[in-house]
């Protein structure tokens, strides 16, 4: 898992900073360039981002064991990855039909519905972190539920499966 992680973390910033560089010296990128620079930014945080959920998910399912320790860490990881939804899905790329996403158009329709369940998100997962500073098991348990049910909100509303 922790292998992971890094490798993940490592690649995200590894495209961001290679974008920085080759940003400087081209010359500004197209529509349809930035609109892949987006999808690919956004698929990163949402990476990033299931990989703090893949533990609290092992955990309700009983796959592994119970640690309150990494609940609330995965908890304060995806509470600082959900402010960051709204500004990733700033960019519309519904006209660049080549791209491959899996957003809705109800993202850019209804903004404020998508940043309302961002905020859900956050919330969520504020939540589990005050519950895993407790290490009771069964109030952990039932907020990291409550974070995947956060997550399905948005994907069931928002994303194309």
């Amino acid at each position: 898992m922790k292998r992971i992680a890094k490798s993940s973390l490592i690649a995200l910033c590894s495209i961001t900073a290679a974008s920085a560089v080759l940003a400087q010296d081209a010359a500004p990128p197209t529509p349809e360039q930035a609109a892949q620079q987006a999808v690919e930014l956004r698929q990163g945080l949402l990476k990033v981002m299931g990989m703090y959920m893949a533990p609290l998910g092992g955990m309700l399912k009983n796959k592994v064991p119970f640690d309150a320790a990494v609940a609330q860490k995965s908890a304060t990881h995806i509470a600082q990855l959900g402010t960051m939804l709204p500004d990733v899905f700033q960019t519309d790329t519904r006209k660049f039909t080549t791209l491959k996403t899996k957003a809705q158009d109800g993202i850019w329709t209804n903004q404020a519905d998508f940043a309302a369940k961002a905020d859900d998100l956050v919330k969520a997962a504020t939540a589990l972190g005050e519950a895993a500073k407790t290490g009771e098991k069964g109030a952990t348990l039932k907020a990291a539920g409550a974070v995947g049910k956060a997550c399905g909100g948005c994907h069931d509303n928002y994303r194309n499966k």
